[in-house]
């Protein structure tokens, strides 16, 4: 959270310490703790009264942007008809076999002047 590892929270914890003294800093700690307590009380309030105001029950790893495919979306929004979309690793993993017409006697092969 915020980029800050255990050991800058430990800097900042002895930063505390000595900017506040041991008579102050036990006070402070427990009104840091009544906040993170409030915050947490507020977040979980606004869920309630958000899932109140809908009706119905909220699956909340639904609704988590992490899980979404992009690539699965627009799949999903490209097909028309609504038929399932293979397994696109199964279909990735699958051979292509395009076959070229062969050439009957005395024909040239096709010629891509433009080609490099």
């Amino acid at each position: 959270m915020f980029g800050l590892t255990g050991e800058k929270l430990l800097i900042l914890g002895l930063i505390a310490v000595f900017v506040l003294g041991p008579d102050r800093l036990p006070t402070y700690a427990k009104q840091l703790a009544n906040l993170v307590k409030s915050l947490r009380r507020m977040a979980d309030g606004a869920k309630d009264q958000l899932s109140a105001e809908i009706g119905e029950e909220l699956d909340w790893k639904k609704l988590d942007p992490r899980q979404y495919d992009p690539r699965r979306i627009i799949r999903e929004a490209l097909v028309e008809d609504g038929t399932p979309v293979a397994n696109p690793a199964q279909v990735l993993n699958t051979a292509k076999v395009q076959t070229q017409p062969r050439l009957v006697a005395g024909e040239q092969a096709p010629f891509d002047s433009e080609a490099t």
